[in-house]
C-alpha cells in the first residue's frame, strides 16, 4: 500500500512539474480544447434527435419518441440512395488520385536542389489553401462557362464545340476531384515534407555508398522513412470517405447535376434546412455517417498495423 502510494505521489509531482514547466503550451491549447467540448462533443448529446418527431416548439425534451422510424424512412427514401452512392464514388476517386497527390508533390519537391526555386514552388502551390471556396468555385465557373469560360474559347478557337462542363453529369465529378486536388495539394504536402525531414541522413549516405541512384534512394530510403505518416493520413482519409467538403459541393453543385453530385452532406443540408426541415432525419444520417466513418477508422487501422508490422496506425 506504501509502495502504491508513493508511486501515486510521485505521478502527481511530475505531472504538476510538467504542468509547471509548460504552462504556456497548456494555455494556448485551451481554445482548441473549449471548441471541440462545445462543437464536436456537447452536440452529441443531442443525438437522441434521431429516435424522435422533432419538434421546435416542443423542443428536444418535448418531442415524441419514434424509435426506428427515422431510420426507416431514411432508408427507403431514394434520394439518400443516390446521394450516398456519389459521395463514395468521389470520395474513392479523391482517395485514389487525391490522396498520392500531396506525397508525390512533396517527394519531388525534396528532389529540387535549388533553395530559392524550391521555396518559390512551395509558396505557390500553398497559396490554393488561403482562398476560400466562394472565390475557388468563381474561379472554377470562369475557366468552365459555356460562353465566356477559358477553356470553351480555347475549344472554339480550336474549332470545336464549346461545352456546360458545369452541367454536365459526366464531368462534374472530375471537377470536384480536380479543382479539389488543385486546392489542397501545396498545404497537405507539408505534412510529408516535415515527415521527410525526419529521415536520417546517414541512410541517404550508406545507400549512396553501395551505388542506389536517386530512385532507388527515394523507393528505397525516403518512402519507408514515411510510412508512419502514409499510414496515419490514409486512415484519416478513409475514416472520412463518407464527408466530401460541403464547401465545394454546395458552390459547385446545381441543378443539372444533382443525379451524380449531390452528397450526404448535402443531403443533410437540403433535408434538414433548405427544403423539409426535417431534422430528425437529418440526424439519423448524419448518425449513420458517424458510425460507419467509426468502423472505417478501425478497419484500417487494423489492416495499417499489419501490413507495416505495428510501426503504422494511430494507436
Amino acid at each position: 500500500m506504501e509502495k502504491s502510494l508513493s508511486f501515486k505521489q510521485a505521478h502527481r509531482r511530475s505531472l504538476k512539474d510538467i504542468l509547471k514547466k509548460y504552462w504556456q503550451l497548456y494555455l494556448l491549447f485551451i481554445p482548441v480544447v473549449v471548441w471541440y467540448v462545445l462543437f464536436s462533443y456537447k452536440p452529441m448529446l443531442n443525438v437522441t434527435i434521431a429516435f424522435k418527431k422533432f419538434s421546435v416548439i416542443r423542443g428536444i425534451a418535448g418531442s415524441p419518441w419514434v424509435g426506428w422510424d427515422n431510420f426507416n424512412q431514411m432508408f427507403a427514401a431514394p434520394m439518400f440512395w443516390r446521394a450516398f452512392r456519389n459521395t463514395l464514388i468521389i470520395s474513392a476517386q479523391n482517395l485514389v488520385f487525391g490522396f498520392p497527390a500531396p506525397i508525390i508533390f512533396a517527394l519531388l519537391l525534396n528532389e529540387i536542389s535549388a533553395p530559392k526555386f524550391k521555396k518559390t514552388v512551395q509558396t505557390i502551390s500553398y497559396l490554393p489553401h488561403f482562398i476560400s471556396w466562394s472565390v475557388a468555385g468563381g474561379l472554377v465557373y470562369m475557366l468552365l462557362s459555356l460562353n465566356t469560360g477559358t477553356i470553351n474559347n480555347v475549344i472554339a478557337a480550336l474549332g470545336g464545340q464549346p461545352q456546360n462542363f458545369i452541367g454536365m453529369n459526366s464531368a462534374f465529378r472530375k471537377i470536384v476531384v480536380v479543382s479539389g486536388i488543385w486546392k489542397s495539394l501545396g498545404w497537405s504536402a507539408i505534412v510529408y515534407l516535415a515527415a521527410i525531414t525526419g529521415v536520417d541522413e546517414q541512410l541517404y549516405d550508406a545507400a549512396y555508398i553501395d551505388g542506389a541512384g536517386r530512385m532507388a534512394r527515394l523507393w528505397h530510403v525516403t518512402l519507408p522513412g514515411i510510412r508512419s505518416t502514409i499510414s496515419v493520413m490514409l486512415i484519416l482519409q478513409v475514416g472520412n470517405i463518407l464527408s466530401v467538403n460541403f464547401d465545394q459541393i454546395y458552390i459547385l453543385l446545381n441543378e443539372m447535376v444533382y443525379e451524380t453530385g449531390e452528397t450526404l452532406d448535402y443531403y443533410i443540408y437540403r433535408v434538414g434546412l433548405y427544403s423539409t426541415n426535417n431534422f430528425s432525419m437529418a440526424t439519423a444520417v448524419g448518425l449513420i455517417k458517424s458510425l460507419i466513418g467509426f468502423v472505417l477508422v478501425l478497419g484500417t487501422n487494423l489492416i495499417t498495423k499489419r501490413m507495416t508490422d505495428g510501426e503504422g496506425g494511430i494507436w
